[in-house]
């Protein structure tokens, strides 16, 4: 075999050539480069994906595959798949169905797959359904008959892909706040006594431990798993929809146990309630001590009269909620699921949802009125059950929201006063003596 030498091999310019050549020639294609940096093809390719996970949806609820389908021409199909009460309501209708959430279940394997998306938009649209998800599942754990009750699989795959998700952003970290320490100056006080330590960090609190994988949901660990998804919907709770908050509250009403008397008994044992008492308070002290069956801490009634009762507490509760000036009737927040075991694992979270429903900026009036109805069922069951940790949270969240409502009724008032024209005065004589 013959090697022949170039003889431009010792050439520099020749060097430069060929080497600029094939630095040419390994390069990536511009257009490569350009696309990934391109905001209108990830738009586009988040749009498509939505589309997509859409036109499945549609596949599985052949009574509004229709409608389904139309959201996916949108330019955003999630958010208007979020925005549509009539697709929300089949897919909640679905998931309430007395057959959903088994291993096989076509609706849950789409939300599971669904959430496994990066697109967040997506992730966002199976969050929103995790109060009604949540709320269902753990009703039907905790149900008389849940001996009957078909494998509950898909309900777990789905809160177990939160859970892992959530766990994954954690890093392996726990859930820690901050707790200033008022001995030392702030931009907004300054210690009367000075601390004899010389402490300048801030205490720290441990919401939440670091969390350990799971595969499957056990009876032991169903809590905290629970309670972390709700942790990872927390996250997101501004940008849901209020049919989600709403769905949210409902179950919480539900788990402290609605038909109690005593859910008004902060209300009505505070005193600035007690100063501000009317003809109608009046009315209502003399129902709840006459009529609700309990006198001084006794039952004074049997139990055959428990429909009668639960009557009395609801006009008890309506009396009360119109003195608080919430709208609406306590009818209209119709309890979903049953009365369930509330470690703190799982209420704190919904404590902390239920502060942004009451004080959120952007929620609607009826996601207030809910979230208020809400806190003092559960205020009532941790009384029950003599968990301090939970008093002390659910009574700071009603005296806010009894503060807040004072103050819009004041501002209220004061701008109808505003409004209101006020009586034209007579010119004024002014009598000069001579």
């Amino acid at each position: 075999m013959d090697f022949h030498r170039n003889p431009s091999t010792n050439s520099p310019s020749s060097s430069t050539s060929s080497t600029s050549s094939s630095i040419v020639h390994h390069q990536p294609p511009p257009s490569t480069a350009a696309t990934d940096n391109d905001p209108m093809h990830s738009w586009w390719e988040s749009v498509s994906k939505q589309r997509s996970r859409i036109l499945s949806l549609a596949a599985l609820l052949p009574s509004g595959g229709g409608i389904v389908s139309s959201l996916a021409d949108s330019d955003r199909p999630a958010v208007s798949l979020l925005s549509s009460p009539s697709v929300c309501s089949l897919i909640s209708s679905a998931l309430s169905s007395a057959t959903s959430g088994s291993g096989s279940d076509l609706l849950c394997q789409w939300l599971y797959e669904t959430f496994q998306s990066t697109d967040p938009h997506l992730r966002l649209l199976v969050l929103s359904f995790i109060p009604l998800l949540s709320g269902t599942y753990l009703s039907r754990i905790h149900s008389s008959d849940s001996s009957s009750l078909p494998s509950l699989a898909g309900f777990e795959a789905v809160l177990l892909a939160v859970y892992a998700s959530e766990a994954k952003s954690r890093a392996g970290k726990p859930l820690l706040v901050q707790i200033p320490d008022l001995s030392q100056p702030s931009l907004y006080h300054t210690p009367r006594y000075k601390s004899i330590d010389d402490r300048s960090g801030q205490s720290v609190g441990v919401l939440s431990p670091p969390l350990e994988p799971h595969l499957e949901v056990k009876s032991t660990k169903r809590a905290i798993i629970v309670g972390t998804v709700f942790d990872c919907y927390y996250k997101q709770v501004s940008q849901m929809p209020a049919w989600s908050k709403l769905d949210f509250c409902k179950f919480a009403v539900a788990w402290g146990g609605q038909d109690c008397p005593c859910k008004t008994k902060f209300d009505r044992d505070d005193n600035d309630h007690r100063e501000n008492v009317n003809a109608n308070s009046n009315g209502y002290d003399q129902v709840c001590r006459e009529d609700s069956g309990f006198s001084n801490g006794t039952r004074s009634r049997d139990g055959d009269e428990a429909d009668y009762e639960d009557d009395v507490i609801k006009e008890v509760v309506v009396v009360e909620m119109n003195n608080l000036g919430i709208n609406g009737n306590v009818e209209n927040l119709e309890a979903k699921g049953v009365r369930i075991p509330l470690p703190w694992e799982l209420l704190r979270p919904v404590v902390t949802i239920l502060g942004h429903c009451l004080f959120g900026p952007l929620n609607s009036q009826e996601v207030k009125d809910a979230a208020s109805v809400t806190v003092r069922c559960l205020y009532a069951r941790a009384s029950h059950d003599l968990a301090p940790r939970a008093i002390l949270a659910l009574q700071s969240l009603i005296r806010l929201d009894k503060s807040a409502r004072a103050a819009a009724m004041r501002a209220t008032d004061t701008t109808s006063n505003a409004n209101t024209p006020s009586k034209a005065k007579k010119p004024e004589i002014l009598l000069v003596s001579k």
